[in-house]
């Protein structure tokens, strides 16, 4: 990247919590043995359904007074007894919680909202099948997932991750408490730098995961120890921030997320600084500045930081040329089919856009006047909202929707950029 110095006038802004940090490590936390502190976790709506999750499997998470940080008082083990698991709109409470139920003892049931029950789950009940737990599922592989548990002996399995890497994550963080070590080897993985968080978390609460071949991760059966964390802030939240001074000629910096850094979307700057915005990264922060001009004419593959596309492709139309988006293909089957739903919003707003099974073209255009169908999506709210701050014609269906991971999205956005407006009544999800 280009290394320039920090403007003065830099706005500062203060994202909340990473939610793909603050999961796995309640998981681990819940699954080690002892204590562990949580410092600056994201307190959002797929959080609380994760944490409440977890306390119905027999976890104690309590509150800091003083900071608001998580204590969690671990199982040891995986968990015991039965019980149906309740994990609202929170694809990561379905997809890592049933491999650390099997892992345990007892009978337990896994639903969720309509949303989330549209979402597929029969990769993660085949593999876990293999191991030996007995799973039921939903019609067409989904939830509700049922899983009657005994303990798991380990072994040797392949796994097919083409869908969602968090099938892998989840049955990488249950393969500690296995009885014997387990190797997964992945035929076809998306998402690689979520799985890379995975092992670096799961090292961090003292398991020993080896990957000698590329794409075979040998896991032995050391269980976890309790550990402190303190939650970066979310680099996927952080791209609104960053794509807003890009489209604006503002400098914004993100503490926390420096050089360092487990999280793979922070390569959304990268994405930033091709399109023609300045960059600087240090070992505490990433600052963004824009130059007044947006440029395209370039293809780029988000297939491994796709929760940061719908970001570029909605402030794409302000580019100077075309820009085209690629590797997404598993974006289809997140919140909403995310590549649909850009297209289906930039095209109601008068912008040209052609899509393919895993890519989406945007061409330059000016937008119309439209209302954003927000899908229940909070990322493509988010998104807009960014480009919404050139056009200032655009508004959502369902503000309230980035309860999911940032309940305090407009206000923040309202701080830094105060033409974004403020959604009336509280910024809540819908039911």
């Amino acid at each position: 990247m280009t290394t320039v110095p920090a403007p003065p006038e830099a706005l500062y802004a203060r994202v909340p919590g990473s939610k793909s940090l603050t999961n796995r490590a309640l998981l681990l936390a819940a699954a080690a043995d002892g204590t562990s502190v949580l410092t600056a976790p994201l307190v959002s709506d797929d959080t609380t359904a994760f944490r409440q999750a977890l306390g119905d499997l027999g976890v104690r998470i309590r509150s800091s007074d003083d900071d608001g940080a998580w204590q969690v008082t671990g199982l040891g083990r995986g968990p015991r007894g039965t019980g149906r698991i309740w994990c609202a709109d929170a694809g990561t409470a379905a997809r890592f919680l049933p491999p650390l139920a099997a892992a345990g003892h007892g009978d337990f049931v896994f639903t969720g909202s309509d949303q989330l029950t549209a979402r597929p789950v029969a990769p993660l009940a085949d593999a876990l099948r293999r191991l030996g737990a007995e799973v039921d599922t939903g019609p067409g592989g989904t939830l509700p997932l049922r899983v009657r548990a005994g303990g798991l002996d380990g072994g040797e399995l392949e796994v097919d991750s083409s869908l969602s890497s968090q099938f892998l994550s989840g049955l990488l963080m249950a393969a500690p408490l296995l009885r014997g070590g387990l190797l997964l080897k992945v035929r076809e993985l998306v998402s690689r730098p979520y799985v890379d968080m995975t092992i670096a978390l799961m090292r961090h609460f003292g398991a020993d995961v080896a990957e000698d071949t590329p794409g075979a991760f040998a896991v032995r059966p050391t269980g976890y120890r309790a550990a402190d964390l303190r939650i970066e802030p979310d680099a996927s939240t952080a791209s609104y921030f960053l794509a807003a001074a890009a489209v604006t000629g503002r400098t914004v910096t993100v503490p926390g997320l420096g050089h360092g850094s487990l999280q793979g979307d922070v390569r959304f700057a990268e994405v930033l600084e091709r399109a023609g915005a300045r960059v600087r990264r240090t070992e505490d922060a990433v600052t963004v500045t824009g130059t007044g001009t947006l440029k395209g004419g370039f293809a780029v593959d988000m297939g491994e930081i796709s929760d940061t596309f719908m970001t570029l492709a909605a402030i794409a139309p302000l580019a100077d040329a075309p820009l085209t988006i690629h590797g997404i293909g598993h974006a289809r089957l997140k919140e909403s089919d995310r590549i649909e739903a850009v297209a289906r919003n930039l095209r109601a707003l008068g912008v040209r856009t052609d899509t393919g099974r895993d890519w989406i073209t945007v061409h330059p255009g000016n937008a119309s006047p439209a209302r954003i169908a927000c899908h229940r999506d909070h990322r493509i709210a988010m998104a807009f909202s960014v480009l919404n701050l050139r056009t200032g014609n655009l508004t959502l269906d369902d503000p309230g929707c980035v309860a999911k991971t940032f309940p305090g999205f407009h206000e923040e956005f309202h701080r830094l950029f105060p033409g974004h407006p403020l959604p009336a009544g509280p910024a809540r999800a819908s039911a």
